[in-house]
């Protein structure tokens, strides 16, 4: 017997049950059993086992057409993350619109400007779906990266999840701007919230007991990036990839079905954290 046998042996819940190998912490929504990516099926609410999802495709009339049954079935299509890059390309449009383009970075740009934040504090999170329209590689560079690692989470996490950690390391990204930019400093753009991708990737990468180290190299050179390039606001990026980290811990930490709602009241808590340094970087 290998040493992962051995360990799924005396501890099944950290291990696939269908492949003992393999150290999980995703869970069927339907059954609770801990089941390895291969055999996660997305549902509408986290994933589904291969056995859950048989029992409800059997459980569907014969009679339903087959066309009805195919946008009925959960599949494993990124939708999050597919309309996350949507949102930012029809901002992007609207932003390459005379006119438009002013309205648009008026209500939804971020500057840490002095009464900008308690002015208008949505735009902490909408500026991350912004880009600067003078440069074509921003949006481009965000959307890549967005597009290789967001499916990946998303399959992993689950559709909520994934959705907590994106908002919650874009917010995180503007209070790095917030706490740490000159005042003059005004940001748009996705980086924060990549970042904490990237961030939680690894958390969870680490968890999983994969290697790690080479996407480790990748994160310290884009930060070292932002350090020494003009117009790149690194202050985001630090910040994104704390939030994103942060949260990944407390979702690799309580993936037990019965953890469910401290997990929920730890993510709710980095949240309301994020807002607590907000509100004092304002006050002094």
């Amino acid at each position: 017997m290998t040493d992962a046998a051995t360990d799924a042996a005396r501890n099944p819940d950290d291990y696939c049950y269908r492949h003992p190998d393999r150290q999980s912490f995703i869970i069927c929504q339907r059954c609770g059993r801990t089941i390895c990516p291969e055999c996660q099926t997305q549902a509408a609410v986290g994933v589904h086992c291969p056995e859950c999802v048989k029992e409800s495709r059997a459980s569907q009339p014969r009679t339903t057409p087959r066309i009805v049954n195919a946008f009925r079935r959960p599949g494993d299509r990124p939708i999050v993350t597919y309309t996350l890059i949507g949102i930012n390309v029809v901002l992007y449009v609207l932003e390459l619109i005379p006119g438009i383009r002013e309205v648009v970075y008026n209500e939804l740009a971020y500057s840490p400007l002095s009464g900008y934040t308690t002015a208008k504090p949505w735009t902490m999170l909408t500026s991350a779906f912004l880009h600067s329209p003078s440069s074509f590689f921003h949006i481009l560079f965000n959307m890549y990266a967005l597009f290789i690692f967001g499916p990946q989470l998303e399959h992993l996490l689950g559709r909520g999840r994934f959705i907590a950690l994106y908002l919650i390391a874009a917010f995180a990204g503007s209070v790095g701007v917030l706490v740490l930019a000159p005042t003059t400093y005004a940001v748009v753009g996705a980086s924060g919230a990549i970042f904490g991708m990237l961030g939680a990737y690894f958390i969870i990468a680490r968890k999983l007991g994969g290697n790690a180290g080479q996407l480790l190299v990748v994160i310290a050179l884009n930060l070292a990036i932002g350090f020494f390039v003009p117009n790149i606001a690194w202050q985001a990026h630090l910040g994104g990839i704390v939030g994103g980290a942060a949260v990944a811990f407390v979702f690799v930490m309580t993936r037990k079905r019965s953890q469910k709602p401290v997990q929920i009241a730890s993510v709710a808590a980095i949240a309301v954290a994020l807002v607590a340094v907000t509100a004092f970087a304002v006050a002094i």
